[in-house]
């Protein structure tokens, strides 16, 4: 029972960080907002498209960074800032980033369960399936007409994000080339992903992929991000991924204490 607060108390606070990106005063980048009637999800999504400043001056086809929690109130500004500082000091390049904006959270980054907990405070999970239709069927195609955009895609989220960016690179990883993931919430349908690591990725090919993720000091969710990375150590493959065990770091800071080294370290095979 107290496993189930302590988890129910995390969930509450992230949601609240979500929805706050003000009390961090982001300044609100430039940028472009599109809408999209999705049929996967059944209803109109809202994206926002910022590009780096020199974009219009040349005629380079981008990498895009996809970004779930990606509304202008969530940590669209946040991470907008954080690539333009990064390709201004000449640790990445050139990016497009993509915000997905939340309208049903727990639904669209969630895959399907049954355990009472999970039901206790996400009331309608397994939309991650809908979700990634959406994102690959729908998104990509107007991304790639709208912008100049090359054929690598990242994917960025933190907690249930993340959970989403795991879940993807585990069933799916043809979608992205590059995945970031800060404290996965792998707890989720009692670590389903962590458990059956093996048998479900046992005919992906990883060959060119990089996974960066990171675990707090939130035991919970450490326990499983340290079960994932021991499976990681075991598997033979070509596979780069790099995992951070962030002791000092907390579930609400840990996206915004790593998130530049994550970006610096995905992108340092371009350098």
């Amino acid at each position: 029972m107290k496993k189930h607060i302590f988890y129910l108390f995390i969930i509450i606070l992230t949601a609240s960080c979500k929805n706050s990106a003000t009390v961090y005063n982001d300044p609100i980048p430039k940028h472009d907002s599109l809408k999209i009637n999705s049929k996967f999800t059944n209803e109109e999504r809202v994206i926002n498209v910022w590009t780096p400043p020199n974009y219009n001056a040349s005629k380079d086809s981008l990498t895009v960074i996809y970004m779930p929690d990606g509304g202008i109130k969530e940590d669209f500004p946040h991470i907008a800032n954080t690539l333009d500082t990064l390709i201004k000091q000449n640790k990445i390049p050139n990016v497009i980033l993509v915000g997905i904006e939340n309208t049903e959270r727990g639904r669209d980054l969630t895959g399907p369960s049954n355990i009472e907990y999970d039901l206790k405070f996400i009331k309608n999970p397994g939309g991650a399936d809908n979700f990634r239709k959406f994102i690959k069927n729908e998104l990509f195609p107007v991304i790639d007409r709208k912008y100049r955009t090359s054929n690598k895609k990242v994917i960025i989220g933190e907690s249930l994000a993340g959970l989403f960016v795991i879940e993807t690179f585990i069933l799916e990883p043809n979608m992205f080339d590059y995945f970031i993931a800060m404290d996965p919430s792998l707890w989720f349908n009692e670590n389903y992903l962590v458990k059956n690591y093996e048998n479900l990725t046992k005919e992906n090919n990883y060959k060119n992929k990089r996974l960066w993720y990171a675990g707090s000091s939130v035991a919970d969710i450490s326990t499983f991000t340290n079960k994932l990375n021991q499976k990681l150590k075991k598997t033979k493959g070509e596979l780069i991924w790099k995992y951070e065990d962030e002791p000092n770091e907390k579930h609400n800071t840990i996206f915004r204490a790593t998130k530049d080294k994550a970006l610096t370290w995905i992108f340092s095979e371009n350098k």
